[in-house]
């Protein structure tokens, strides 16, 4: 939950119903973005498609982080991201409640990935552990 109004940096997968249409995208207060969303006020392709649940989201530090995983994000296959929603929010909760304090945290507990694992290997990626080639 946030609990004061600094910005709140952030890649995001917004969608229209579970299993529905996704958008990914990045901002540097998600609040904010993730309000404008809800309301229709964010014109392009969620307003026009409905994407107004914010099924996921991951802090960062920087702005440049939240760009480069973004970008990694768009580039990923559909069923990665859907796996990515479902891991840490298998109910596709709308997750914008819990961010204003309205409601408790919906997605499930993180597990850290086993070594050697796919997830495991993309943490690290995402981590900037391991170069991309």
């Amino acid at each position: 939950m946030v609990t004061d109004r600094r910005p709140f940096i952030a890649t995001y997968i917004q969608a229209n119903r579970p299993f529905g249409t996704l958008y990914v995208g990045m901002t540097s207060d998600l609040l904010t973005r993730a309000n404008d969303h809800r309301h229709g006020r964010q014109k392009g392709f969620t307003s026009r498609y409905g994407c107004s649940v914010l099924v996921w989201f991951e802090q960062h530090d920087l702005v440049t982080e939240a760009i480069r995983r973004e970008k990694a994000l768009k580039s990923w296959n559909r069923p990665w991201k859907v796996d990515l929603i479902e891991k840490r929010n298998p109910d596709w909760a709308d997750l914008y409640p819990w961010l204003c304090g309205e409601a408790p945290d919906p997605r499930a507990p993180l597990e850290a990935p086993a070594a050697g694992s796919v997830e495991h290997f993309l943490a690290r990626l995402s981590r900037g552990e391991i170069e991309e080639p």
